[in-house]
């Protein structure tokens, strides 16, 4: 309510008042006064108008806010490029394909936007119902956005995984940008022609060249802007932020201007964990491995975590525990730095490895470890 409406109102109580007879009963001045009870249905109304108001003073005129899908294959640098935007570790990263797992939230927040972003999945052949769960986090986001960031490896030319992905989002009701990552890896002598090969992509032309059937009309060419982009360096990604703000549709603040993320800090903790043991262990235990956050204590002067860390074979459980001890003691040690940095203080850290048969294949078990698929 402004300040005008309250001065009215209480004037008009005024009024009323004192054209109101005294009845004889009438307690003493110190006695207190019995207020009348508000209307919910109106106070509400006057809670919500005051929220609006304070949203729109926060975000000024042209203010747009919105969620913005990052889409890809797997290892195209998705989790790199939202830890570039934002300026902060709210993804893991991993030279091992398909290490995102969860559908990540970061906020970006900028004088003339905020962008709500959202790193999925790489989209994928799945092997396993792990992987059916992860490609179909990815593709449900799709309809739940207002852009769509299709991120690809513009180090190499366009693939029929890129032409998979194209497909899937040509239908897509909301706007598609497309971020050729890994600028910095293309030779200057190349880099037309790489450009070229995904115009042609979306163009449907060259090697992406479809047959139209008889009786049909032939597909529309997407005409999706191409941004050559650098998640690693950061090169390119003011132009991509600016556009990508531009396509979000007019609104206020949705978080905090200083949020960088809505996630549990138990999420957070688990990924930490899970991308040292992807550094340490490559190529012995990629995709056999989640973690589970068992106890947080915090007792003021540092956090305490119990966590275990998930294999599938008792080989695995071995690689990760290592020589007396020595390679959970690095992965536990390497993990506690990445969370004192995150959590801006220190961290007890203790790591215990279980063996589970078969964990990515029960849907009991990835629902317990937060995998639904929605």
């Amino acid at each position: 309510m402004t300040d005008a409406r309250i001065l009215a109102a209480a004037q008009r109580a005024a009024t009323l008042k004192s054209m109101s007879p005294t009845p004889p009963h009438e307690p003493d001045a110190g006695a207190g006064q019995l207020l009348p009870i508000p209307d919910p249905a109106e106070s509400a109304r006057l809670l919500a108008a005051t929220a609006a108001e304070a949203a729109a003073a926060a975000s000024g005129p042209g203010f747009r806010s919105g969620f913005v899908a990052l889409i890809g294959r797997p290892n195209v640098g998705k989790s790199t490029l939202l830890n570039q935007l934002v300026g902060e570790k709210v993804a893991i990263t991993s030279p091992v394909a398909q290490t995102t797992r969860n559908r990540l939230r970061a906020i970006l927040t900028t004088p003339a936007a905020q962008l709500v972003l959202l790193d999925t999945p790489g989209i994928h052949k799945p092997h396993h119902l792990l992987g059916e769960r992860l490609v179909k986090t990815a593709r449900s986001t799709i309809g739940d956005v207002d852009v769509v960031l299709l991120l690809v490896d513009g180090s190499q030319p366009a693939g029929r995984g890129d032409g998979y992905i194209v497909e899937l989002l040509r239908h897509c009701k909301v706007p598609v940008q497309v971020a050729l990552n890994k600028h910095d890896l293309v030779d200057p002598t190349q880099a037309e022609a790489l450009l070229a090969s995904y115009r042609e992509l979306l163009e449907g032309r060259g090697d992406f060249a479809t047959p139209t059937p008889a009786g049909q009309q032939p597909q529309a060419p997407l005409n999706w802007p191409l941004h050559p982009v650098s998640a690693l360096t950061g090169a390119g990604t003011d132009a991509l932020v600016a556009a990508l703000s531009a396509a979000l549709p007019p609104g206020p603040h949705l978080y905090p201007a200083d949020a960088v993320s809505d996630q549990p800090e138990q999420l957070l903790m688990a990924e930490l964990i899970r991308e040292q043991v992807l550094s340490h262990t490559r190529e012995e235990v990629p995709h056999s491995v989640a973690v589970s956050i068992d106890r947080v204590v915090d007792d003021g002067p540092r956090t305490a975590v119990l966590a275990t860390v998930l294999v599938e074979r008792s080989s695995q459980k071995g690689i990760l525990i290592g020589k007396g001890g020595s390679m959970l003691r690095t992965i536990g040690a390497g993990a506690r730095l990445q969370m004192e940095k995150v959590f801006s203080g220190p961290v007890y850290l203790e790591l215990f490895v279980k063996v589970v048969p078969g964990w990515r294949r029960s849907a009991a078990r990835l629902a317990e470890l937060g995998y639904r698929g929605d």
